[in-house]
């Protein structure tokens, strides 16, 4: 079987076809122009830089064209990277980005279902119709989208994963704290990042909407909430549609992360709590997939650029 991208090891040569996931024109240090490259296919992604790249390349190494990639894996402040030898934009019959883009690990069909009965199991009537008019606005879009353009959850289906992920921790610890709305939490987790939906151009090379940078998922949400509110005939000054706006608005955390209010209710401190948790062990589990036992993983980016130790098998 043709090899993938991340089935290189370290100073291996390939000659592959991949999608150019993104490509940011930068100016080195001597005033000449490189690209800073990210190469995807389904079993991941690598970055590259393509020096001195002269005015056709900037116009043919563009961001959502597949190319035929020669060159070789390599490793670079722990890492891993692709020197590139040579690069040519394939034929038009051959550009089909979505091939080159990876899944989530679950089907949308699992996914779907396991969203459909969490959402009949709210019990709140205002935060069960607020989340049924919502998703079914951004039902397609929810089952295809990524979590995050890098990072955690990068690829297609990542939103719906990330989120149903979450809720399983959710209904996992909810129990063990008496003081817990299961229905806040569950309604809170299952909207919380359906802004991205908004954010984000979508599965295949995804880069930031205007509006996205400009705004941000966690206000767009809120905002959605509110438009539902006035659709659906409900008092948006509520006091249920407040704690539903609270637990979407504080996700983040910290005021430095974008939240514009911290958690001020447990569910939206426990929402918080897992999404951190979810986010953070895929990294690392993602990381270690490229790490064999007794070394150590490539740097974390999102982790404060940690690396993690992949255990060697212990003997009884």
């Amino acid at each position: 079987m043709t090899k993938l991208l991340k089935d290189f090891q370290p100073n291996e040569q390939l000659d592959i076809p991949v999608l150019i996931k993104s490509a940011d024109v930068r100016e080195a240090k001597d005033g000449s122009k490189y690209i800073a490259l990210v190469f995807t296919d389904t079993s991941g992604e690598i970055t590259a830089k393509l020096w001195h790249a002269a005015e056709k390349a900037t116009q043919d190494f563009t961001t959502g064209t597949v190319v035929q990639l020669t060159g070789k894996r390599e490793v670079y402040q722990d890492r891993p990277q692709i020197r590139i030898k040579h690069m040519r934009v394939l034929p038009e019959s051959e550009q089909d980005p979505h091939a080159y883009t990876p899944t989530a690990p679950e089907s949308i069909e699992d996914l779907q279902a396991f969203v459909k009965q969490t959402i009949a199991e709210i019990q709140q009537p205002v935060w069960r119709g607020i989340v049924q008019y919502i998703f079914g606005a951004h039902w397609h879009e929810f089952f295809t989208y990524p979590a995050a353009k890098t990072n955690h959850h990068a690829y297609e289906g990542g939103l719906a994963f990330h989120t149903v992920s979450m809720m399983r921790l959710a209904q996992k610890i909810a129990p063990l704290y008496h003081k817990v709305n299961e229905d806040l939490l569950l309604a809170g987790t299952l909207l919380h990042d359906m802004g991205k939906t908004r954010e984000l151009t979508g599965p295949t090379a995804t880069q930031y909407r205007p509006e996205g940078n400009l705004i941000g998922h966690v206000v767009m949400i809120d905002e959605e909430i509110i438009r539902a509110c006035d659709k659906l005939q409900l008092d948006s000054h509520s006091e249920a549609v407040m704690l539903l706006r609270h637990m979407v608005l504080a996700h983040h955390g910290e005021l430095d992360y974008g939240s514009p209010v911290r958690p001020q209710l447990i569910e939206a401190e426990l929402l918080h709590q897992v999404d951190q948790m979810d986010a953070s062990l895929t990294m690392i589990t993602m990381a270690l997939t490229d790490a064999k036992p007794g070394e150590y993983s490539e740097r974390v980016f999102g982790l404060d650029n940690r690396r993690f130790y992949q255990p060697k098998p212990i003997e009884d």
